[in-house]
């Protein structure tokens, strides 16, 4: 995931987007975001909803 975050990624980080890219359902593409932010390498906003994005923490 951070691989492609790093190299050939335009745009927002969402779960629907995110899930798209690995051919996963929406709720594993949560849970894979929701690892990454409790390990610090992605930042959620304060925001929340359906269209939440997510930011690289570099």
């Amino acid at each position: 995931m951070l691989n492609t975050l790093l190299t050939n990624f335009y745009g927002e980080l969402t779960t629907k987007k995110w899930a798209t890219i690995t051919k996963c359902s929406v709720d594993t593409a949560l849970r894979d975001i929701n690892d990454l932010v409790e390990k610090g390498m992605l930042k959620k906003p304060d925001a929340s909803g359906r269209s939440t994005s997510y930011e690289l923490m570099l």
